[in-house]
């Protein structure tokens, strides 16, 4: 990535959200473009062209900000981002960033180069397999004490079992409430990281690889339910 003291004159811009929803709606880029258009109309500058990379924040593929990327490097542009905080942690992004040859600014943090960005794609990359590898401790461990972390039939076994089935709810309910307890330390990190919202934490659970009891991703309303269970059970 080039690096250089003062900004071109011009600037393409990288929005990003991360939901298809959140696209459709405009939710977040609001606030990304109007710090994209006060950083620009501070420095005397131009902004050519604007790419919005609609994605799931599982992904690694970004088609929007490679677009970007071209069109900045053809022009002489330099990449802008309205907060680099909140991609710090994504190692796909920095790493696209960090060899792409292009000029990059962030309007939080003007002052980040090639240094910054190569250490920050190295710790996110660590974290990402951190916590990847504690997680799959976490539940080795507690699938070792007898808890059963996936059973795509059990709500067809309640339904089968009608009122005899007391006991197997009670089960289900006892596994459930272990799997949450499991999950507990990740989601104090997540919170503690500033991800408030369902949408938000869910979000970020898909990031870090980390899936539901039943093997698949998050969304508001099981995120939802995992935290109602855990404000039952702590």
């Amino acid at each position: 990535m080039v690096r250089e003291t003062a900004l071109s004159l011009k600037l393409v811009a990288y929005e990003r959200v991360s939901t298809a929803r959140q696209g459709r709606s405009g939710l977040g880029l609001e606030a990304q473009r109007k710090a994209i258009d006060a950083f620009a109309a501070e420095r005397a500058v131009t902004v050519l062209a604007r790419f919005t990379e609609v994605e799931s924040g599982g992904r690694n593929d970004r088609p929007e900000l490679k677009q970007a990327l071209d069109l900045a490097r053809l022009t002489g542009a330099t990449l802008v981002i309205a907060k680099l905080d909140r991609l710090s942690r994504n190692a796909a992004f920095l790493l696209t960033l960090q060899g792409s040859g292009v000029r990059f600014v962030a309007c939080d943090m003007p002052e980040a180069n090639d240094l910054t960005v190569g250490i920050m794609a190295l710790v996110a990359q660590q974290e990402r397999e951190a916590i990847s590898r504690r997680t799959k401790e976490a539940l080795a461990a507690a699938k070792a004490r007898g808890v059963k972390l996936g059973n795509p039939n059990g709500a067809a076994a309640l339904r089968r079992a009608g009122e005899g089935g007391v006991a197997l709810r009670q089960t289900v309910a006892s596994n459930a409430d272990e799997f949450a307890q499991t999950l507990a330390p990740v989601l104090g990190s997540i919170r503690a990281e500033g991800h408030a919202t369902f949408r938000a934490i869910a979000e970020e659970l898909n990031v870090r690889g980390i899936q539901t009891r039943r093997g698949g991703g998050w969304h508001v309303s099981n995120v939802r339910n995992l935290l109602e269970r855990l404000g039952r059970v702590l």
